[in-house]
């Protein structure tokens, strides 16, 4: 918020947002490009409500680097910032699927055009690609593997979960039938609990061919969505030390096809320990919420 604004839930009138989607991982998009809108973690539950609101699994909040506290030191790197918002208010660290149609909301705005673009997260600057056949690829940065796991357990049955972090944490756990991950409302159990201090994105995975495998997620702030970009990645560098491959010993980079309940996403870890992810990115609508219902949930 700017200092000229003297209350902490005032508004612009009116308040412009947008819609869009990767694999079908949802989110409402508020357009600041000077970091005038407050969004303090209710109104962002609301405006992610999918009755009461807009409905999303989270909100891409577009500010310009050098105007947000978090991101001015990344400004000479990135012109524009993703301020991302869970669906419950949180803050988090990235977003896979988010950065992708953050990239495209910057393409649709005029600010950038096909081609590559640099946008700050708080998990560091990532670099995107806008491709001319309407896809995008994230350079996602490398993965971590902590040697510290946890046991994952749903219905009577449990599984050991990977540690991969990508900017944020993820446990990815192997099992024979996505469906033995229940109905991933409500985060599932895991042991031990100190391992994640600030609460992990959880990826169930199935095998489905050579280098191919399937997965459900709850994330971390969102219950399940219909997909994660980071939880994707680690996935499949989770798969990628269970099958014995490694970029970094190898010297050839690994490619896995990652299904996701909203599509398909392609993974690629080079030897140098970066990872690729390429997607879809699509804008569905553009409008403006009511004044009238900013002031109520304030």
């Amino acid at each position: 918020m700017t200092s000229a604004q003297t209350s902490p839930h005032s508004f612009p009138a009116p308040l412009g947002f947008l819609k869009g989607h990767g694999t079908e991982n949802d989110f409402v998009i508020v357009p600041d490009a000077d970091n005038d809108v407050d969004l303090p973690p209710a109104l962002v539950a609301r405006l992610c409500d999918r009755r009461a609101g807009i409905g999303g699994d989270g909100v891409l909040h577009v500010v310009r680097s050098a105007a947000h506290p978090d991101a001015r030191h990344l400004a000479a790197e990135a012109e524009w910032f993703m301020d991302y918002r869970n669906a419950d208010g949180s803050v988090a660290e990235m977003c896979g699927n988010g950065v992708r149609v953050f990239a495209r909301y910057l393409q649709h705005a005029g600010h950038v055009t096909a081609g590559e673009v640099a946008v700050a997260t708080r998990g560091g600057v990532k670099r995107v690609h806008l491709d001319k056949d309407g896809s995008v690829t994230v350079r996602m940065g490398r993965a971590v593997l902590p040697e510290d796991g946890v046991t994952v357990t749903v219905d009577g049955r449990s599984w050991p979960a990977r540690n991969v972090n990508m900017g944020n944490p993820h446990a990815v756990a192997f099992v024979e039938d996505l469906a033995h991950a229940g109905n991933l409302y409500d985060e599932p159990p895991y042991e031990p609990a100190a391992v994640y201090p600030d609460g992990v994105n959880i990826e169930f995975v199935a095998d489905r061919g050579p280098r191919h495998v399937a997965m459900r997620v709850h994330e971390r702030g969102a219950s399940e969505t219909r997909s994660c970009g980071t939880g994707a990645c680690a996935v499949a560098v989770a798969a990628a030390r269970r099958d014995g491959a490694d970029p970094a010993a190898s010297g050839e980079p690994v490619t896995y096809t990652v299904d996701v309940l909203g599509g398909t996403l392609v993974i690629t870890e080079h030897p140098d320990g970066e990872i690729e992810m390429t997607g879809p990115a699509v804008i569905v609508g553009e409008g403006t919420v009511d004044q009238a219902w900013l002031t109520d949930h304030a």
